[in-house]
């Protein structure tokens, strides 16, 4: 279990980390997400003791460890560059800590051994780091990692540096081994979607503080704000004026939202909806069964192809725009032509500031 009781780290006058509480249960996989600068990494410094906090505790299985050394924690970690010994071979490196630690020669041949076959790294056991690919040395950092039997895991952006297909192998690996040791792990990203699939937990972060903490798919169907709805996903917004009986004004639209929290009438009001969640159609007669309120006229201003799906920027009389993703099977607009949408009052999510 990792604790953090009102963390700050200072740089000057910037607070990479502001009052942050923030608590990781044993066994559980979070993710730490949010823009380049937001403190991610200076989170998981703190927790590794690379760099100690200036004001809070830090707690690692309710002891308090600011000024535990790096080496009492057991920590594992796995960097973006992998920070393999060149040195060394594939099962050099992995026994590299166990070694260290002056681990009898018969336990690190074993331990090494079922790593490096955890890991599907069998018959490598000789090749050095510039004879593997990114994707292997990235397994072998790992292992290395693992072979300590560390606390806690900390991966620091480990996949950004790999090409696509292989980053979404080793994200399912990465999750398929941490629940094998059942390891408490914290993982750095820039990648919403990479955070999501993974991820028992994610904390999204803004400006050194945790702007939501939750599971993925509630942080995406129930994001608190917007800049966490426009980070985590994609979401079109309305801005208006809530005019009573579940409605809100937005330019010249009067548009059926529901689920209203307590709002005065005349009051600014946000809503997010997901791509997704809005219907398409060619002609508005497809629609007669629906809120017309919520009926909207729209021409067509972006298409952009997406394997199986389509996402597409549709623009209203009024200038407003929405994105609206559809199996691609079911497309057959281009750009400039004249559509339909519907905006169902239930897939509204209301926004804080």
């Amino acid at each position: 279990m990792v604790k953090f009781e009102n963390i700050t780290k200072k740089y000057g006058n910037v607070n990479a980390v502001k009052q942050m509480n923030l608590k990781v249960n044993n066994g559980e996989f979070l993710s730490l997400v949010g823009p380049s600068g937001c403190g991610k990494t200076t989170t998981l410094r703190l927790i590794a003791g690379f760099i100690k906090p200036d004001e809070g505790k830090i707690f690692i299985n309710n002891e308090m460890v600011n000024n535990v050394a790096v080496k009492k924690r057991n920590i594992g970690i796995v960097f973006q560059n992998y920070a393999l010994f060149p040195n060394l071979n594939l099962f050099e490196n992995i026994a590299f800590g166990l070694k260290a630690r002056k681990v009898d020669p018969k336990t690190i041949n074993k331990e090494v051994d079922k790593l490096i076959e955890i890991v599907g790294l069998r018959g490598k056991e000789k090749s050095f780091p510039k004879e593997l690919s990114g994707g292997q040395q990235q397994r072998v950092a790992l292992a290395r990692s693992l072979a300590i039997k560390p606390k806690i895991l900390l991966l620091d952006e480990p996949l950004s540096a790999l090409d696509a297909k292989v980053r979404l192998f080793l994200r399912y690996e990465i999750k398929r081994i941490q629940r094998e040791f059942n390891i408490t792990t914290i993982y750095v990203t820039h990648d919403q979607e990479e955070a999501l699939s993974i991820s028992d937990r994610v904390a999204v972060m803004k400006d050194g503080t945790i702007q939501q903490l939750g599971e993925a798919m509630d942080i995406y169907n129930h994001p608190i704000n917007k800049f966490v709805a426009d980070f985590v996903g994609i979401s079109s917004f309305l801005n208006g004026e809530y005019v009573g009986k579940g409605k809100m004004k937005v330019n010249s639209n009067i548009i059926q939202i529901n689920h209203i929290p307590n709002k005065k009438i005349n009051s600014e009001i946000t809503v997010a909806i997901r791509p997704e969640k809005i219907e398409i159609e060619e002609i508005i007669k497809d629609f007669s069964s629906k809120i017309k309120e919520n009926i909207l006229e729209v021409s067509i201003k972006g298409i952009t192809f997406l394997g199986s799906m389509m996402r597409v920027l549709v623009i209203t009389q009024d200038n407003l725009e929405f994105l609206v993703d559809l199996p691609a099977a079911r497309f057959s607009w281009k750009g400039g032509e004249k559509a339909y949408i519907y905006l169902n009052p239930e897939e509204f999510v209301f926004l804080e500031k």
